[in-house]
């Protein structure tokens, strides 16, 4: 079954708050920097990295269903006004016509995203901050014959997290063969050893008949 992809891209590449222009005086004193020293501090800085997000195991349930079951409420009502408020201001930036037509294709498919209330996540990314502020944690549903797969942005908001991006799609989880196996070689016969020739000689003289 063709995985059914959503996005929703609100800049969703873990978008780095743009720099700001320096001022004047601060852009004067940059410049005054011996160059050794600039350079010795850019090496130090370094690119940011993710750094591990302290929340338990119950924080991060409560967060992906509840982010996963506004979202099925969402396409069974064909109402996007609810999960457009809960969400952060960056997903608010979106209008509830536009989230509608961003989950179109999901909600004709008629997917039923109720069973997250009951099951267990597994995470294949544990929950974590990145560079620009943003918790991003992704992992799946496992259930039969699909598992649900999920990736989630959060951002800060009014002291919470609150739904920035989400990544859904259906992905088959059964067991597959190999599309073309190659058929065993057939044995090899054996070959059946050729029998011992007589051997033919001349009869001694004086030997019995």
């Amino acid at each position: 079954m063709k995985a059914i992809l959503l996005r929703l891209l609100l800049v969703m590449a873990l978008p780095l708050a743009l720099a700001q222009p320096l001022p004047a005086g601060a852009q004067q004193e940059k410049t005054a920097l011996p160059a050794n020293k600039t350079q010795r501090s850019a090496k130090s800085a370094g690119p940011a990295k993710p750094k591990p997000a302290n929340i338990d195991r119950n924080g991060v349930l409560i967060m992906v269903r509840y982010a996963l079951l506004a979202v099925d409420q969402a396409n069974k009502t064909g109402n996007y006004t609810v999960l457009r408020d809960l969400g952060s201001p960056g997903l608010q930036a979106n209008t509830s016509a536009q989230l509608a037509e961003i989950f179109a294709s999901q909600r004709k498919q008629g997917i039923d995203l109720a069973g997250v209330a009951v099951l267990e996540p597994q995470l294949t990314l544990l929950p974590q901050i990145e560079p620009n502020g943003m918790l991003h944690m992704a992992g799946f549903f496992p259930s039969v014959p699909l598992r649900l797969n999920f990736e989630l942005l959060l951002a800060p908001a009014d002291h919470q997290w609150k739904l920035f991006g989400i990544s859904i799609n259906l992905g088959d989880n059964s067991p597959r063969a190999p599309d073309n196996p190659q058929a065993p070689a057939p044995a090899a016969a054996a070959e059946t050893p050729a029998a011992p020739a007589a051997a033919i000689g001349a009869k001694p003289k004086g030997a019995a008949n």
